[in-house]
């Protein structure tokens, strides 16, 4: 599913802050890039990376909500939408269409308040495709907006508001910051995806003068970054967009920071939220002031690690809250440093702001080292090189810094600020932006506790959507055809570009080794960055749990990296933030995982860590205390959370109530109470053991350096016997049957419709997988997607798809979808399972069979991307080119097979159709689904009980 709003505005404030972080020994890293103006003001960015065959293109705007207006909210982010839809060459369906062809990664964007991004990743013969579709965005466009596509549209974007807002716990408290922090006249006074009513009241005309206004040439900025020919790719570019007028002038807005003059307190219950959460907003700097480096130097210290004096306080010592998040957020035009806390149930906000004060007085008292700064400065370094793993992430980094720099080379000296930041500028910004300054704070609370809230808190005021049946035109269908006035140019750009040379696939060799415990390693050399990537993954897991103490692999991971027998807890993450590593230990349904990612030149150091961690673990009584007490506000956060609630209930009616994976791996509130330290270490005693083990390893190390690291972990680990139990897996429901879980006053509903199906290791797994392409799990070119989104507006986003490792996973339909329209959606989505095997075309086949074969270029590009292929040749016992396999099967499957695999596995007859949501409106409706009365779940499958 597309994240068209949430996805890019996390990537991006990530590469803004990876890009201003390095340490001193690496500042003559550089990307090579070359730039270039077209007479119209494009400015054009070019960046040649040869390592895999693949092309990232990403065309950016300098808008976005900054640049509406009060009343005219969400424009910049409607447009995000809008501009994938259709274009007058591409036709309906426009870039996602072609991206569904092309092997893609699939076209997507997002909307901050200040630029507006469209990008995809490539196969490189189909670079030339992608820079003729985005010249469409520019000067082929707007002509194929019409009311019925706008307002198709609007309702795509209030699903996205509903699901990441109104139907999300604490949802609204990023709109009551932004409307208490700033006045009413400053452009951040309002989200970026604006409001429900100002979506609706949007005329075609307001569309129109916004894009014509913002989206010109001499607006935007062009980033071609990957495996081309410079020369190919400017004569395209200019083919492409020289004669797209530039448009008007643009004034850039002036800084516009902000002060307060008193510290304003508000309060909201929230109907999602199972804890009550404190924000403490203050005003901060925007993007690239001088004082933004210290800033984020100066968070870190305060909230990240055991030696931060608001774990000490907070978590530690007072016991409110598993975790304190302190960030300086810095936009174009003015920023924020906000300050984010989850308390534990039941627990009175005026303590946590009480202790918030504590931490702020230690901090003054205590400060901090030399060796904390240049600590902080190490795990930066990895963070750098980290985003640019990808051409995608260098192009989004060039991007950002021609906009809001007016230089892509703005790198040096963006990194040469932050390693300058000394102690006296950290204290000097805490002085002069936090201590004793006015904030905003917020306090959300669940429903029926505003005793927990901030003293001299006052109501918020939040605009709550009311459940109307029959409202928004939820039988709204967008004509088949769209009438407009073709924008006239030199050249019929109504003919696709052809394919360029084809790329040749390229397989990464990998080497493997046995130690002589039984460890098995599989490893791939790269060396693009200089780190090291890898993981050591045990069986087991939840597998291994007892039912009634479902947890203790999980708390297990956690209490491993709390300390080893030498090192206490605070010694050894110092120890690791030192060599700029991260070492993480994670439990879950069927394998425990130790990984890790560090730079090359620290590899060996890292994994005396990681040995001392897998072998000396210290087992401190404190930290499973609180590691217990975490877990127990996680499992309440979810048991409010309409998503997470989805999740837990569909698998229990997929495996049975008692069967082991039907549990959730963080265990219940019953089974936590439960768990003793005695109960991890049994765990731990039993299953830990390299009979069940591999280690997969990738980056810039060879095979002989990677088994000498390992000789500690070869003699001291034990290989004792450890038992997989095979467990007897419940068969596919015989008939289909409707359950729903009741979410008084939700706003969206939640869908899950599935059955378990079968393990990967079936040979019919990844036939059905092809199936399921043009069905669900084709992003925009899927069946569900078309009609659901696109034909109808019901949804954000819905998707299809298969799971499984080398036991039985579901194949389940996943989305949010509207309230007003839940029976509509379920029944929808049933007619299409069930006219999918007949519908199944020529066209169909010819589009999965090209994107699947193309999208392999794609396929190991990152660090990720190929420690996944090793799981997969140590899990399966697969050979390392088993994706050639898997081309062969592709090219050779037919539309007979794939009717069969549609009808074989999935059956809407044959299903657990699940529904999250408002019981009272909407329960009842789904009986004319046919599958019988709706069966209420809530008393049998209560979360976190």
């Amino acid at each position: 599913m597309k994240t068209r709003f949430f996805y890019l505005f996390t990537a991006l404030l990530i590469s803004t802050l990876t890009l201003s972080s390095c340490s001193q020994s690496e500042t003559e890293f550089s990307v090579d890039y070359e730039k270039f103006t077209l007479d119209n003001g494009l400015e054009v960015i070019l960046h040649k990376d040869d390592s895999d065959p693949v092309t990232a293109v990403a065309l950016t705007f300098h808008v976005g909500s900054a640049r509406e207006i009060e009343g005219r909210t969400g424009f910049a982010h409607l447009f995000e939408h809008l501009l994938f839809l259709e274009s007058e060459n591409l036709g309906k369906g426009g870039l996602d269409k072609m991206s569904s062809r092309i092997g893609g990664s699939g076209a997507n964007g997002s909307t901050s308040r200040d630029r507006t991004n469209y990008f995809q990743t490539v196969p490189s013969d189909a670079l030339e495709k992608m820079i003729w579709a985005e010249a469409d965005k520019l000067g082929y466009f707007i002509n194929t907006v019409t009311e019925a596509v706008l307002a198709k549209e609007k309702q795509v974007v209030k699903n996205e508001k509903r699901q990441g807002v109104d139907n999300a716990p604490y949802g609204h408290a990023n709109y009551l910051v932004g409307k208490n922090m700033y006045p009413e006249s400053h452009p951040y006074n309002w989200q970026v995806i604006g409001s429900l009513e100002d979506l609706q009241n949007a005329t075609l005309q307001d569309v129109k003068d916004f894009y014509n206004k913002w989206y010109v040439p001499s607006n935007a900025t062009l980033v071609i970054a990957g495996d081309f020919y410079s020369e190919q790719a400017k004569e395209w570019v200019h083919k492409y967009f020289d004669e797209i007028p530039r448009g008007d002038e643009i004034e850039p807005l002036p800084d516009m920071p902000v002060s307060l003059d008193e510290t304003k307190k508000k309060y909201y219950e929230d109907n999602f939220a199972r804890l009550p959460e404190l924000r403490m907003v203050w005003p901060g700097v925007d993007l690239y002031h001088e004082d933004a480096y210290a800033l984020d130097i100066l968070t870190e210290l305060l909230s990240d690690g055991k030696k931060a004096p608001f774990y000490q306080v907070l978590v530690e010592e007072k016991e409110l809250t598993s975790n304190v998040f302190i960030n300086s957020g810095n936009s174009e035009l003015a920023g924020e440093i906000s300050l984010i806390t989850r308390a534990y149930p039941n627990t009175n906000l005026n303590e946590v702001a009480t202790a918030v004060e504590e931490a702020f007085l230690r901090f003054e008292e205590e400060g901090f080292t030399q060796a904390d700064l240049d600590r902080i400065k190490a795990g930066i370094e990895t963070d750098f090189y980290n985003g640019l793993s990808s051409v995608l992430g260098k192009a989004f980094q060039l991007a950002q810094y021609n906009i809001f720099a007016n230089d892509p080379g703005y790198i040096n000296e963006d990194i040469e600020k932050t390693l300058a930041v000394t102690k006296e500028d950290v204290m000097r910004v805490y002085e002069k932006y936090i201590k004793g300054k006015h904030y905003v704070a917020t306090s959300f609370v669940p429903r029926g506790q505003t005793d927990l809230i901030l003293d001299d808190s006052e109501a918020a005021e939040v605009s709550e959507e009311e459940i109307v049946a029959n409202a928004e035109g939820e039988q709204f269908v967008l004509p088949e055809e769209t009438e407009y006035e073709r924008t006239p140019s030199s050249f019929d750009r109504t003919v696709e570009p052809p394919y360029g040379e084809s790329p040749d696939l390229k397989v990464p060799e990998v080497w493997e080794a046995e130690l002589a415990n039984g460890l098995n390693i599989y490893g791939i050399e790269n060396y693009e960055l200089p780190l090291v990537q890898f993981e050591i993954s045990l069986k087991g897991g939840l597998l291994l749990e007892d039912p009634e103490k479902v947890g203790v692999s999980n708390l297990m991971a956690d209490l491993m990296t709390k300390g080893t027998a030498n090192k206490t807890p605070e010694e050894l993450e110092e120890a690791i933030a030192e060599l700029g590593a991260t070492i993480r230990v994670n439990a879950g349904r069927q394998s425990i995982s130790i990984s890790g990612n560090t730079l090359a030149r620290n590899y060996d150091a890292t994994m005396e860590l990681v040995e001392e961690i897998m072998l000396e673990p210290r087992w401190d009584e404190r930290e499973f205390e609180l590691a217990k007490q975490s877990t127990a506000s996680q499992i309440a956060q979810q048991s409010a959370n309409p998503n997470s609630i989805a999740s837990n209930t569909f698998n229990k009616l997929l495996y049975g109530d008692s069967h082991i994976l039907s549990f959730n791996p963080i265990g219940t509130t019953n089974s936590i109470e439960n768990i003793t330290l005695d109960d991890l270490k049994t765990y731990y005693d039993t299953n830990f053991s390299p009979a069940v083990a591999d280690m997969h390893v990738v980056g810039a190390i060879d095979k002989s350096e990677v088994t000498s690291s390992l000789s500690g972990i070869s003699s001291r680990w034990e290989n004792k016997e450890v038992e997989i139990p095979e467990f007897d897996l419940p068969d596919a429901p015989e008939s289909s049957t409707v359950y729903f879980y009741d979410v008084p006053d939700a706003k969206q509903s939640v869908l899950r419709f599935g059955y378990l199906a079968m393990p990967e290791t079936d040979p019919d797994f990844y036939r059905a997988n092809i199936m399921n392409y043009k069905l669900g799990g084709g992003g925009f070119a899927s069946r569900l997607t078309q009609e659901l989104r696109e034909g109808k507006g019901y949804t954000y986003g819905i998707r299809s798809g298969f799971s499984g490792s080398d036991i039985a996973g579901p194949f389940s339909i996943s989305s949010g979808v509207r309230t007003n329209v839940t029976y509509e959606s379920a029944a929808l989505v049933k007619q299409i399972l069930e006219e999918y095997p007949e519908t199944f075309t020529d066209e169909d086949l010819e589009n999965t069979k090209s994107y699947l074969i193309k999208s392999s270029a794609r396929q190991f590009e990152t660090s990720g991307s190929k420690l996944n292929m090793l799981a997969n040749i140590s899990s399966y016992g697969w050979e390392p080119d088993y994706v050639r396999d898997r081309q062969e099967t592709v090219q050779s499957i037919t539309i007979d097979e794939i009717q069969e695999m549609a009808r074989t596995y999935a059956d809407p007859n044959k299903m657990i159709w699940l529904v999250v949501g408002d019981a009272e409106t909407q329960m009842d409706r789904l009986e004319q689904l046919g599958f019988g009365e709706p069966i209420l779940v809530n008393e049998y499958f209560k979360e976190g009980e």
